[in-house]
């Protein structure tokens, strides 16, 4: 089976785009530009986020649920995110690529987390990695894998590696011990030499306070407009999935009603004898006809 591209679809980056890289990063921090991040996991996404001009792409361990059918982020492994990295690489040519280090894959020790982090780099070609958490052994990963020369961005607030023990998938910070909490991991990691950290699930005014310490480009998803960029899964922004989603959630399309209605028709077509019509078959010349017929008996 095959799929060849549409040649009346013109697929081309902007030329004059300059790659995004670290200081580039820092400095639409310094300038108040609003960065723009989104995840992806495959070629096609990949390429979506490079034609729509996006600073940063995340293949995210979300993949365990937008795309390889879990219930939580927790059993995606390592080879699977190398083989979804690598596809997104192949469509990423603009933004920084970041790849999610997934759950099991950097606890154990620094060393197992430097491993992890170098395989991202090497085999899948991403620029940076991400890890979730804020707590002594997070930053220790951190600041390892920063010193084995990898850019790592943080994530604190809402981790849902960590779901369980932060009792769900609620909003964090609402109290001001979690709150405290937050800014300590955020500031923790912010010293152990991250590039960016992501604030996920965290009450508008709380981000508000913690801004002004914040001295790396921090990415909001559900923390309000008080960060430095925002980021939304590929699959939330454009309706590629069932239900509603978190409520910080804005969806710009609704992608799976179409593709279950491109689906439908087609099958209806199918079972109408509607598909295919004679536009769609390749022809072949009267005399090789029937020579086959001579063949055949």
């Amino acid at each position: 089976m095959s799929s060849h591209p549409d040649p009346a679809i013109e697929l081309s980056s902007d030329p004059t785009r300059l790659p995004m890289s670290l200081p580039l990063l820092a400095d639409k921090k310094r300038l108040g530009e609003p960065i723009v991040m989104v995840t992806a996991y495959d070629h096609p996404s990949g390429r979506a986020a490079e034609l729509a001009g996006v600073d940063l792409v995340l293949v995210g361990d979300s993949a365990a649920t937008t795309v390889l059918g879990h219930s939580s982020t927790t059993p995606v492994d390592l080879d699977e995110m190398l083989v979804l990295a690598r596809a997104v690489r192949r469509a990423v040519k603009t933004p920084l690529l970041i790849g999610d280090l997934p759950f099991g894959s950097y606890e154990v020790s620094d060393e197992q987390a430097i491993s992890t982090a170098i395989r991202m780099v090497k085999e899948a070609g991403c620029d940076a990695i991400k890890l979730e958490g804020g707590g002594p052994a997070a930053v220790s990963r951190a600041r390892a894998i920063v010193g084995a020369g990898v850019p790592v961005m943080g994530h604190v607030g809402l981790t849902p590696q960590s779901s369980t023990a932060l009792g769900g998938w609620k909003a964090q910070g609402r109290t001001a011990e979690s709150a405290a909490k937050i800014a300590g991991e955020a500031l923790a990691l912010q010293g152990a030499g991250c590039f960016s950290i992501v604030f996920e699930a965290i009450p508008s005014a709380v981000t508000q306070e913690l801004m002004p310490h914040m001295e790396v480009p921090v990415i909001g998803i559900g923390a309000g407009p008080g960060t430095d960029g925002q980021v939304l899964v590929f699959h939330d922004l454009l309706g590629i999935r069932e239900g509603l989603g978190p409520r910080f959630v804005k969806r710009y399309a609704n992608l799976l009603e179409e593709m279950v209605a491109g689906v439908g028709a087609f099958a209806q077509d199918v079972r109408e004898r509607r598909y295919p019509g004679p536009e769609h078959g390749y022809k072949v010349a009267p005399e090789e006809l029937e020579a086959l017929r001579g063949r055949l008996g």
